[in-house]
C-alpha cells in the first residue's frame, strides 16, 4: 500500500464521496511542486495507490481534491471547487493518512490511522 492515502467522506449525505480526482504533490521549499501521483476515490471513497509500496519522503506534500466536478455529477452547487490539503512528513517508516470530510459548503481533514 501507498505510504500516503485519503479517504473521502460526504458529511452531506453521510456516505463516502467517489469518483474525486485526487492528485498528490511533493511541494518544494521555493514553492515549485512535482506531482508524485494521482487518483479516483473508488466506490468506499478510498485512494490506496498514490505512491509505490514503500516510505515517504520527508518534506511538504499537497493532496488536491477535485470537488466541483463530484458535486456537478448530482446537481449540487459547491463554494470549494477544489480542496487542497497541505501536510508535513517528518520522517520515514510511518503511514500518513489524510481523511478528508466534504460538504458542498464546507470541508475538515485530520491525520487519520
Amino acid at each position: 500500500m501507498s505510504p500516503i492515502t485519503t479517504h473521502v467522506l460526504d458529511t452531506s449525505l453521510g456516505c463516502p464521496a467517489d469518483g474525486i480526482a485526487v492528485i498528490l504533490c511533493q511541494v518544494a521549499k521555493r514553492g515549485e511542486t512535482v506531482e508524485l501521483g494521482r487518483g479516483i476515490t473508488n466506490s468506499d471513497g478510498r485512494v490506496t495507490d498514490l505512491l509505490p509500496a514503500g516510505e515517504a519522503q520527508a518534506g511538504t506534500y499537497r493532496i488536491e481534491f477535485d470537488t466541483a466536478s463530484y458535486f456537478a455529477r448530482s446537481g449540487r452547487e459547491t463554494f470549494y471547487p477544489k480542496v487542497e490539503v497541505l501536510f508535513e512528513v517528518v520522517g520515514p517508516g510511518s503511514h500518513y493518512h489524510v481523511p478528508l470530510l466534504l460538504s458542498p459548503f464546507g470541508y475538515s481533514t485530520y491525520r487519520g490511522s
